[in-house]
């Protein structure tokens, strides 16, 4: 039987009409009631625009690397959503995104009136807690699935998505996160290097010492950002071995423990392992290659790959043709890691999506791996 690519390899991001999921409560600014709370903020200072993304920029930063999120959107919204930090769920229940309950929150709430009078919203035990629950929302909502398949740096089309999703009720919501993350500049932040362009650009043009600023943040009482790995040391991402990649590629695991060709397309054998195609790349294979052959537009297909931006496939490299699973579905918990791999090269043997697989273990998705080292794979 023909493999039917169009409805089977060729993503349908079919958006739906959908109630919002996290209706925005723009800068709500009323006094705290500290008896609402159930765990109210310390002592609160107000933050100008600039102290506040300067406060929480590095948190941005690290969720991008692990769950594929660019920081500017999420500065951005956070920025729409509390108020710079201003906002009275911000302060008193560390809330920076409005998110409400929902059934499956189990933490503890406040009520706070926006589309009702008593409204249930999230209470979290940080800041941080807030901005990682955020991610999480995004990344593990199918409904924003297709997102992921837009590059970090493309930040017009991650609020555009986010609008025809359903995250915000608001018609212009789309142009509002635009206008914030292009006021302020956030999408340098999407950038290597972001850090630095930033600084630069407060000293330059806005005549801010970023050093100043700096200290007067954490004179404020800045937290602390959780660490993604110990250490804290800037990791040295190990060559790809091209000979541990062939033999994973020849070798194959799916949930039965084995590869099998369901199909050939044009010549390539299709295998399928966790529920993804995938393909075995050639000598000479490119992304715009393959993305013509199998109906698919190389970004796209880098995005399902978890590659950068204008990188080419090397012989021997499995390539998938459609988006990785969230989790692995087949047996087994834990993967032991052997001399040369990389987290990376695990997510393509196992047809994990490398962002999830990264905050599953808590580690960047470029972290060197030490051969004996255990890897959750769900």
């Amino acid at each position: 039987m023909k493999l039917n690519l169009k409805g089977v390899l060729r993503p349908i991001l079919t958006l739906l009409a959908v109630a919002a999921v996290a209706p925005e409560c723009y800068a709500q600014v009323a006094e705290p009631d500290s008896k609402e709370a159930q765990e109210p903020v310390a002592e609160w200072v107000k933050l100008t625009p600039e102290e506040y993304i300067f406060k929480w920029r590095e948190t941005a930063i690290d969720n991008m690397e692990v769950y594929g999120i660019p920081a500017s959107i999420t500065m951005g919204q956070a920025i729409l959503e509390s108020g710079y930090g201003n906002g009275y769920l911000a302060r008193v229940a560390n809330n920076h995104f409005c998110i409400k309950c929902k059934n499956t929150w189990t933490g503890p709430t406040i009520t706070h009136a926006d589309d009702r009078p008593d409204d249930c919203f999230r209470v979290y035990e940080s800041a941080e807690a807030s901005f990682r629950d955020h991610a999480e929302f995004l990344c593990d909502g199918s409904r924003y699935d297709f997102l992921f398949a837009y590059d970090t740096d493309d930040y017009k089309n991650w609020a555009k998505g986010l609008k025809k999703a359903g995250y915000a009720t608001a018609p212009d919501y789309a142009e509002r996160l635009i206008g914030v993350i292009e006021r302020y500049h956030l999408y340098l932040f999407d950038r290597k290097n972001g850090l630095a362009l930033y600084d630069e650009y407060l000293a330059e043009e806005l005549k801010i010492d970023p050093d100043a600023l700096a200290q007067r943040v954490a004179g404020g009482g800045v937290e602390t950002t959780e660490p993604t790995q110990t250490g804290g040391a800037e990791v040295v991402v190990p060559p790809m071995p091209r000979d541990a990649t062939t033999a994973y590629a020849d070798r194959g695991i799916d949930p039965n423990n084995f590869r099998v060709s369901i199909n050939s397309h044009c010549g390539y054998n299709v295998y399928r392992t966790n529920g993804a195609h995938y393909i075995i790349a050639r000598s000479g294979d490119t992304y715009e290659r393959i993305g013509e052959l199998f109906e698919i537009s190389p970004a796209t297909l880098r995005k399902f790959n978890d590659v950068e931006h204008r990188s080419q496939p090397a012989e021997g490299d499995i390539l998938y043709v459609e988006r990785k699973a969230a989790h692995w579905n087949g047996d087994g918990l834990i993967h032991t890691v052997e001399e040369g791999e990389t987290l990376h090269l695990l997510s393509q043997v196992y047809g994990i999506r490398l962002q999830q697989l990264s905050k599953l273990n808590r580690i960047r998705p470029k972290a060197t791996l030490i051969a004996g080292q255990s890897i959750r794979l769900r």
